[in-house]
């Protein structure tokens, strides 16, 4: 068995005993750790390091590129939403 898969079964393990949402909450406290040790500063230097990083590996229309998507799911979405409205209030006046 490889180290990966020792820790996939690890991990799958852990999920299956604790739930998914234990992730969520250890990773809650390991920000929260981190934040009150490094402060805010920290996330801002490491979120411009990484963003220069992605600039440099796909170049700057990437952005627009991946805020157009996210726009037009966005979108998608809440047209959706609305017409499912418009359906259930047909329904119910019915």
């Amino acid at each position: 068995m490889s180290v990966r898969e020792a820790g996939k079964k690890g991990g799958d393990t852990v999920r299956d005993r604790y739930g998914s949402g234990f992730y969520e909450e250890i990773g809650r406290k390991g920000g929260k750790a981190t934040r009150d040790r490094h402060g805010v500063e920290f996330y801002e230097s490491i979120g411009q390091k990484g963003g220069k990083k992605v600039k440099e590996k796909y170049g700057p229309d990437f952005y627009e590129e991946i805020g157009h998507k996210g726009g037009q799911k966005v979108k998608r979405l809440i047209a959706e939403a609305k017409k499912r409205l418009a359906e259930e209030s047909r329904e119910r006046r019915r």
